[in-house]
Parts: structure tokens; sequence; C-alpha cells
């Protein structure tokens, strides 16, 4: 592989996982926005049993291994800002890939996952 090519695929690679320096929202900066007249799309990205077992309020369910095949996000705009989580944050990370390739451009994750949301004492949904 040519080494032009190799470096656009790095880049491609690290801007979609995150690892572009980006800021993650804290929970209330979250909780905040989730009240707001436009809340941002926010996506539990753990597995089902996970999610059942107590997820943020409103959340959308998309498991990781989903984010590349999903049709639940067909009749969202690709500009609504979104917010993803998993646990600890390995999988938001393969998640925002695929949701990067479905074209949306603004992502961020919720900073500590769903460990810290539930650390922090806030709401949970079953």
């Amino acid at each position: 592989m040519n080494r032009m090519l190799l470096s656009l695929l790095s880049i491609t690679f690290i801007n979609a996982c995150g690892m572009d320096g980006s800021q993650d929202l804290q929970q209330y900066q979250l909780l905040e926005k989730m009240a707001s007249e436009h809340p941002p799309l926010v996506i539990d990205v753990r597995s089902g049993g996970e999610y059942k077992a107590g997820h943020i309020p409103g959340a959308l369910h998309i498991p990781f291994t989903s984010a590349f095949t999903t049709s639940k996000l067909d009749d969202i705009s690709t500009e609504r800002p979104m917010v993803l989580y998993c646990e600890h944050g390995p999988r938001a990370s393969l998640a925002k890939l695929g949701f990067r390739m479905a074209g949306f451009k603004n992502i961020t994750y919720l900073d500590g996952h769903m460990s810290a949301w539930r650390k922090a004492g806030l709401a949970v949904e079953k």
C-alpha cells in the first residue's frame, strides 16, 4: 500500500474514532443539552442486557456491533448532534467509526460513559 493512501486511512480512522482531541461531554452538560429545545441524539452502544439493566433516560439503543449496518438512523439528519456512550469507552469508539462512515458529523462521547453516569448518581431508565 502506498504511503499516501496509508496516511489518508490513518487520518480517517483517527478522526472517526475520536482520537482527534475533541472534548467529551460532561454528565451535567448532557443533562442540560437533553432539556434544551434541540437535544442531541443520545445513543447507548452497549449490549441489550446492559441497556435493559439501566440506561440514560431517552437513549436510543444501537449496539456497537450494529453501528455499521443499522437502519435506525435513516430518518435522522446527519447534522444532528449525537452523544455516544458505552460502559467505559472502547465500544463507543468503534460505533463512532460506523456512524461517521454513515455521514454523521457532530459526534461526541459522554465523559466517563455509563460508569461515570451511575457514579454521579444520575437517573437511569429500565
